[in-house]
């Protein structure tokens, strides 16, 4: 599929050429579903009706179709799809290439398939249907409740399985049985009544050996249809059973060596460019040249560098993106990757930069290293062999940019600067300059119509001369006239010229922008004049649509609503659609500080730090809805008495909300420091955690906790001191910095005691004994389990209890003590499942799966692993992923199965080696290296 596309395989997502694009849920997400899965083809708006309303349809039914439909292609316009919804009597078409589609990638590829197995190619049909089935991310359409969509996906789902069953009987007659008895297996077990999956599973266990777990399969596949169906076996079940009583064994197709399917883990392509300008106007000339030393040439021998300098206001961010969109999909397909390096504020190091390219490209948080020279060597290493283009936003020295250069030919870098960074080697420099008076009215007629120009040649050209041809001063001065239509081209032009005029001490460039900001900033209504300045109060680099309610103390249902006025006169920018289908907001810095300026100016100082106050108690609010919607409740964590503000949305992917507000999120936090608000500070710094932790953020961790801590340490905050130090000391177990963790939660440990905090001392005691279980003293770390028990059973905190048990269950295990464990990991399961706390779930039954091992429980250890390793996979945790697949492999040496085992540390590997984990990487090495190559039939079989 290509880099931007659909997705109905699972969730139905919309991933643009600027990232995903949110569909609200419920009617625009039923329509889109109906129209993708009847891609290029008419759906009647009675069907649409259908899906929307199983029966008795509103009398508005068909206009509230009307209505959704146009969102839909506002969405879809706005994420830069080229797919359409055209109007086709007797009701609506989405046009869209295949490769666009995941639905049509399986459709090839499973067409592809049917090809080569007519012409013997049987391996490479059986890769391609894996390949196919692994397309799906979960049932298809998200499961899809409405009634008329679900038949459609129960259809597809149907497909899937079929291509499972496929491929497996193909590397089944490949001679694939060792390996894939334990996949089988979960077949069956997921679908009991379904007698091909069953068939294969006795096939694969009889040409393993393994005649009696054979017949063992039909016999309970029997059993249930006899009572389920009353039906007895069908006639391929019957004919392998009696094969196998006969000592025969069916024919095995002879073919050529199967290859080693697609490894697990693919190479992460980012997408990170900032949207492109739609009614863009500039320089055909210097773009084409620009465009050629990014894209280079066979002979070309260092990565190809366009510094793009110029003035505030000359537009250099918006040519950069531009230019990168044009040359992106084509040239650079392995990825984009672009940072704001904030040269003009406070700069970005170099440190975190890297850390987050990183992370962009698929390292997992723990396994980036600290320090800029190793992060270095692993960013060149990711980009050595890919074509990828890095863009790097405002810079202000090269020293910002040197370290951040691929050391590959096949990469390109863009920089923008408002110097002249000639230090950069190789680089071509790009200086920008005005736009002429060509330029200039052509983006004068495109924002205001042409007809105005052609009406008004002459006072067209006065306000081209009199902007100076600054881009951003004629986009505020053209969408002022077009929101205006009654207004002359030569009544704004005498406007601004007054306007000059009042502010003639001002330079050149700097009072061009002043004149067009002033003259608009003016003609506001008195609300949007105020939410103009308080707005920009806000730190992150973009605001969603709920922050104006807020800084206004507004509390409509869609506080987005406030903010059109700034969006129609290109005052603010609107730069992402969330997933509730609200709108995500960014000023340009120019027309950032000016708003600032104004705010000091005209809005009394108790108002702006109310405004504050309520905008980061916004945050808390969502950040704390967030982490209940992760644990099931208030669990794991501790909050202070800040003041909260509600906002009117809601999260439906607690998870996901907090992974996109991250850069929000982290300027909240050091924008509370700032402001001196201490309790509202470490409350957000340890609710963020719960992001923080399960994406691998370990920097944005230990950077919001010095901030956090300085803030409550200067206010004397002695219960905020005493969580930031907890917290900082599970950052540390995290990093694997034991003594640093040791010495952050004794002082805590200290605060907790002396403040009498139950809750407090909960969490260090679990820390401090995991620290204890990591030195090998499970004596301590039993002891203080214990006692972090009987706080979290004191405070009713039932998740932060059933982790501990979780993690007292390995110690029991291994001292012999297995009632004691199970018994603990079915309580922690129980609570998991209770609460809906799907990685608690993981990681218990991760464990129950390791008592089992120790047990000697191998066949129910693997299903046991193998069901959290799809639980991992569907949570993209790569480590997750490469620890099962290793367990796996240890679980199926133990059994004597090795064929298996070697099939599972190699996949392990290849997971490792992806992510550049050397140390784990090398640990399994050694493990297949005394791996034996032989079977031991007298062990316990798998299951």
């Amino acid at each position: 599929m290509s880099p931007g596309g659909f997705r109905v395989l699972g969730p139905v997502e919309v991933d643009g050429p600027g990232g995903a694009a949110r569909i609200p849920p419920g009617r625009q997400q039923v329509i889109l579903g109906l129209l993708l899965v009847e891609a290029n083809r008419v759906v009647s708006t009675a069907s649409l009706v259908d899906a929307l309303w199983d029966e008795n349809p509103p009398d508005t039914a068909r206009t509230q179709v009307q209505i959704c439909v146009s969102r839909l292609r506002r969405t879809l316009d706005g994420a830069g799809m080229t797919a359409v919804i055209d109007t086709r009597p007797p009701g609506y078409q989405l046009r869209l290439n295949d490769d666009a589609l995941d639905l049509a990638d399986f459709v090839a590829r499973t067409t592809e398939a049917r090809v080569l197995v007519k012409e013997g190619r049987t391996a490479e049909a059986a890769v391609l249907l894996r390949e196919a089935a692994a397309l799906w991310r979960g049932p298809c359409l998200g499961g899809a409740p409405n009634r008329s969509l679900r038949t459609r996906a129960l259809r597809l789902d149907e497909d899937r399985l079929t291509c499972v069953e496929d491929h497996l009987e193909l590397e089944l007659e490949l001679g694939q049985h060792h390996q894939l008895v334990g996949e089988v297996t979960r077949l069956v077990h997921e679908h009991p009544l379904r007698e091909r999956p069953r068939a294969l599973l006795m096939l694969a266990l009889h040409r393993s050996g393994r005649q009696a777990d054979a017949l063992e399969v039909y016999r309970a596949g029997r059993t249930l249809l006899i009572d389920e169906l009353g039906l007895e076996p069908g006639e391929r079940l019957r004919a392998l059973e009696a094969a196998i009583l006969a000592g025969e064994t069916p024919v095995q197709r002879q073919a050529e060596p199967a290859p080693r399917p697609a490894e697990p883990v693919r190479a992460v392509r980012p997408r990170q460019l900032p949207a492109d300008t739609a009614d863009f106007v500039g320089d055909e000339e210097m773009l084409r040249g620009a465009e050629s030393v990014l894209v280079g040439d066979a002979a070309r021998s260092a990565v190809g560098v366009v510094v793009i300098t110029g003035r505030p206001g000359v537009g250099k961010s918006t040519v950069a993106a531009h230019l990168a969109h044009r040359v992106a999909q084509e040239h650079f397909p392995d990825g984009q990757l672009y940072c704001d390096l904030h040269g003009t504020g406070q700069p970005s190091t170099v440190d975190d930069v890297l850390g987050r390219f990183l992370l962009a490209l698929g390292i997992p948080g723990p396994v980036i290293p600290e320090g800029v020279d190793a992060r270095l060597e692993m960013y060149r290493t990711l980009l050595a062999d890919r074509r990828v283009l890095v863009v790097l936003d405002d810079a202000a020295t090269e020293g910002q940019v040197l370290p951040l250069l691929p050391g590959s030919s096949t990469c390109a870098v863009v920089v923008t600067s408002r110097s002249r960074l000639t230090g950069l080697p190789g680089a071509r420099q790009v200086e920008l300059d005005v736009l002429d008076t060509a330029q200039s009215l052509r983006l004068l007629g495109l924002v205001v119509g042409e007809h105005r120009v052609t009406r008004e040649p002459e006072a067209a050209e006065a306000l081209a001369r009199t902007v100076g041809g600054l881009p951003l001063a004629l986009r505020i001065i053209a969408a002022r006239l077009a929101a205006r239509p009654h207004w002359t081209l030569a009544s704004m032009v005498l406007r601004l010229a007054s306007e000059r005029h009042r502010l003639d001490e001002l330079a050149h460039g700097e009072l061009t922008i002043r004149a067009s900001l002033a003259l608009t900033h003016d003609g506001l209504d008195r609300r949007s004049r105020l939410l103009f300045g308080l707005l920009s109060l806000a730190e992150g680099p973009s605001v969603p649509g709920w922050v104006a309610g807020a800084v206004l103390d507004d509390d409509r249902p869609f506080p987005s609503d406030l903010l059109e006025p700034l969006v129609d006169v290109q005052v603010l920018d609107v730069v992402s659609v969330e997933p509730t289908g609200e709108f995500r907001y960014r000023y340009q810095d120019v027309l950032r500080l000016f708003a600032r300026e104004k705010a000091t100016q005209e809005i009394p100082a108790d108002d702006r730090t109310a405004a504050v106050s309520r905008l980061l108690g916004g945050w808390l609010a969502l950040a704390e809805e967030a982490h209940r919607g992760v644990y099931g409740g208030d669990y794991t964590v501790l909050h202070g008495t800040a003041p909260r503000w509600r906002p009117s949305c809601s999260l439906t992917n607690p998870l996901e909300w907090m992974d996109g507000e991250l850069e929000n999120l982290c300027a909240a936090i050091r924008q509370a420091a700032a402001a001196g608000l201490d309790e509202l500070c470490w409350d957000l710094a340890v609710t963020s955690v719960t992001l923080f932790e399960s994406r691998g953020y370990l920097d944005d961790w230990e950077r919001t906790h010095a901030d956090a801590l300085a803030a409550v340490r200067a206010a004397g905050n002695t219960r905020g001191t005493a969580a930031i130090l907890s917290s900082l000391g599970t950052l540390h177990i995290n990093r694997g910095r034991l003594d640093d963790s040791r010495a952050a939660l004794l002082p805590a440990t200290e605060l907790f005691e002396s403040l009498g905090d139950t809750h407090g001392l909960a969490l260090c005691h679990r820390d401090l004994a995991l620290i204890a279980r990591n030195t090998g003293d499970d004596t301590t770390a039993l002891t203080l389990y214990d006692k972090s028990l009987a706080g979290y059973t004191e405070v009713g905190d039932v998740v932060g209890r059933a982790i501990v048990l979780t993690q007292r269950a390995f110690i029991l295990a291994g001292n012999g003590s297995l009632d004691r464990a199970r018994t603990d990991l079915a309580e922690a399961m129980a609570v998991h499942e209770s609460v809906g706390y799907t990685g608690g779930a993981a990681r218990t039954l991760n464990r129950i799966g390791q008592v089992q091992a120790m047990a000697g429980e191998h066949a129910a250890a693997t299903t046991t692993m193998r069901r959290v390793l799809d639980m991992v996979r569907e949570d993209r945790d790569v480590i997750g992923e490469g620890q099962l697949l290793r367990n796996l492999g240890q679980v199926s040496a133990a059994a004597g199965r090795y064929v298996e085992a070697r099939a599972y540390l190699e996949e392990a590997l290849a997971v490792r080696e992806r992510i550049l984990d050397h140390r784990a990487a090398a640990t399994i090495r050694a493990e297949l290296a005394v791996l034996p190559e032989r079977e031991t039939p007298s062990l316990v079989p798998a299951g």
